[in-house]
């Protein structure tokens, strides 16, 4: 019993401090949970949580050594900044006409439960934090067989869970008193945040030594 819980506690508290760590993910549930509402941020976290069962799976069979090679950080850092790329460029032209009285928005549209799993697999780091750190917590967690591994995966995507819900939550009740100019402001600096992220993934594989 004690060992399981360590797993979870551990588990979590790794989890939970990455969570707070800003990203493409979090920028996301800011700009979307403005017009979408707290459901925002447990639909991005499930598409999220989806995509990281998933990869534990692709680990368990053998998937680590591919997702830490070169190519494959080049292919998600450029396909993934690509990606961020075009949906910052969408939210930044439409600025001007964006408003909290009409249900158009020029943030980011689509499915929310895709859009969670597509900006994690967006990120190269991620994976690469999966099949190194994670892998290893992983397989400590397996000691204990299949409860073990359910265990570390409860705890960190609770974690995970409760950031998000938190900041949905908090980020929607502010609708009722942000005015459409606050408002551009808030999805162009989460618009900037993602640019800017595109370009550092982009730019590590032309400059990364």
């Amino acid at each position: 019993m004690e060992n399981h819980l360590v797993i979870f506690l551990t588990s979590f508290g790794i989890a939970f401090s990455g969570a707070l760590m800003p990203g493409p993910l979090l920028s996301a549930t800011i700009s979307e949970s403005i017009r979408r509402g707290p459901s925002t941020g447990p639909l991005l976290i499930l598409g999220h949580g989806i995509l990281e069962l998933i990869l534990i799976t692709a680990l368990f069979l053998g998937l680590a050594p591919i997702l830490v090679q070169k190519e494959v950080f080049v292919f998600i850092a450029l396909a993934g900044g690509g990606f961020m790329i075009f949906m910052a460029v969408g939210m930044l032209k439409g600025l001007s006409g964006l408003s909290l009285q009409t249900d158009e928005s020029i943030s980011i549209n689509g499915n929310l439960i895709f859009l969670g799993a597509g900006l994690s697999l967006a990120n190269p780091y991620w994976l690469i934090w999966w099949a190194t750190i994670g892998l290893g917590y992983i397989l400590s967690a397996g000691k204990l067989g299949l409860p073990g591994v359910i265990i570390f995966f409860a705890g960190h995507i609770l974690a995970d869970a409760l950031w998000y819900v938190f900041v949905s939550a908090a980020v929607s009740k502010t609708r009722s008193i942000m005015s459409d100019k606050v408002y551009r402001i808030l999805i162009g600096i989460c618009a900037i945040f993602l640019l800017s992220y595109a370009l550092y993934l982009i730019g590590t594989v032309f400059f990364k030594s």
